[in-house]
């Protein structure tokens, strides 16, 4: 699996968080490989890193239950979202599709995925035996 940056944009950071606040979510950003830096001279802040490092921090996040950090929770939250397939395992995305449509061939499984027939064998197999 190739490994897919994004970069999520937070405007007015400082504002929503205030100054040691937006310190403190650079250090945890930093702590997990994703980079949260300000564009160029403006108020706007973005973060960027690879999917399952920014969804560790978003799940960090979570931990720390602080009502401050709730917009950049919010935010990372709702972009992950759009993601959520890309960070589902292969063999787990070949289970709920055939589960959702039984009838689907190898071919359309091995098309949809990219994956090989004998991943989409097992898959099948997985899914009938549930």
């Amino acid at each position: 699996m190739a490994i897919m940056i994004i970069t999520i944009s937070l405007p007015s950071l400082i504002h929503r968080l205030g100054g040691e606040n937006a310190k403190k979510a650079k250090m945890l950003a930093r702590e997990y490989q994703c980079d949260l830096k300000r564009i160029r001279r403006s108020r706007n802040w973005q973060i960027s890193g690879e999917i399952t490092q920014l969804e560790l921090l978003a799940n960090r996040l979570r931990e720390l239950d602080s009502l401050v950090m709730q917009f950049l929770i919010t935010r990372l939250k709702d972009k992950l979202a759009e993601y959520q397939e890309q960070l589902e395992p292969k063999s787990a995305k070949l289970v709920r599709l055939v589960k959702q449509n039984p009838s689907i061939t190898l071919a359309e499984l091995m098309h949809i995925t990219h994956c090989t027939i004998a991943e989409a064998r097992t898959a099948r197999f997985n899914a009938d035996s549930f």
